[in-house]
């Protein structure tokens, strides 16, 4: 590989995780690792400010200095990189929209013509739906960014729905964006559970905190965590009913902010959900069209026996000349 060429390579691969070994990096571009030591050199040389630690647990890490030097970006990332800007060009994300603007016009300038055709069409098909209520603040979503990217705990003060504050300790792992608002889905040290905090409710404490293990995230993914926990976050009614039909069936008819799925053998599963009220718990479960039992939840059986009542008066009906 020629010594261009694998520069790039070597710039590509110190851009996708915070820390590299000389002998990874060596076996990656398969060179030496005296040859990733003096390409590290000529980086240096360019503006990188590439970090090293000596030692036998040693190794090279991308850093921050004090000019921006020129970024590798493949066509995918240059894509994604310019949709985002002219999204946040549009105001998605309050003060940095005339920053977005600069940006997205220097970019452009440099764009091959295959890629302005794909950011172009892009553009022409996607129409934003602006945001609603509080907004997140840029400062805020890069500090949770950098602490996901550095896998480093987050200290942060939150506010809860109901105004209430309390200092948390997380392990951060996802932003999640979700009807214009973001989230940050992550592990709660003090609740030792998985949690999703909106992240305009969010003030991060400085230092973070130290770095840590990630975990084996949830099978489900984030998205769909947070899709189920802000949704029964809005709930005033919560119940949990039995579905008489295998977990795998139930799963396909309900979107993940429906509530949480457990197996209970075989043929039956356990369905953890809500809704603004009784009734319209009901209107939803009966739109399975699956055989369910109330766990329980009294108001809901209660609304089950008003509407079976109402159902067999219908069908008792002797009135009209379809029944004549």
């Amino acid at each position: 590989m020629e010594t261009s060429a694998r520069l790039l390579q070597l710039l590509s691969l110190l851009g996708t995780r915070p820390f590299w070994s000389g002998r990874t990096l060596a076996e990656r571009l398969e060179v030496s690792t005296r040859t990733v030591r003096n390409d590290i050199e000529k980086l240096r040389s360019l503006g990188y400010p590439v970090h090293s630690t000596p030692g036998v647990a040693g190794g090279y890490r991308l850093g921050a200095g004090a000019e921006l030097p020129p970024l590798l970006l493949d066509d995918e990332e240059a894509v994604a990189v310019a949709v985002g800007l002219g999204t946040a060009a549009g105001g998605a994300v309050p003060g940095i929209g005339e920053a977005s603007v600069r940006a997205l016009a220097k970019l452009h300038q440099v764009l091959p013509s295959r890629l302005r055709h794909r950011v172009g069409a892009l553009r022409a098909a996607v129409v934003a739906v602006p945001a609603h209520g509080p907004v997140a603040d840029p400062e805020t979503l890069i500090a949770i960014a950098s602490a996901c990217r550095d896998e480093q705990r987050l200290r942060f003060d939150h506010t809860a729905r109901s105004g209430s504050s309390s200092r948390r300790e997380v392990e951060p792992y996802r932003l999640v964006v979700r009807g214009g608002r973001w989230y940050l889905f992550a592990y709660d040290l003090d609740r030792d559970d998985w949690r999703t905090f909106r992240v305009d409710r969010i003030t991060p404490r400085v230092p973070t905190g130290p770095r840590f293990t990630p975990r084996a995230l949830p099978a489900d993914g984030p998205a769909a965590r947070v899709d189920r926990g802000v949704a029964a976050a809005s709930w005033d009614h919560h119940a949990r009913v039995l579905v008489h039909a295998p977990v795998t069936v139930v799963a396909a008819r309900l979107p993940p902010s429906a509530g949480a799925l457990t197996a209970v053998d075989d043929t039956t599963c356990a369905l953890d959900t809500g809704a603004d009220d009784p009734a319209a718990l009901l209107r939803h479960l009966m739109m399975l069209d699956l055989d369910f039992s109330v766990a329980d939840d009294p108001g809901l059986a209660a609304e089950a026996r008003r509407l079976g009542d109402r159902l067999i008066r219908a069908a008792s009906s002797t009135r009209g000349p379809a029944a004549r």
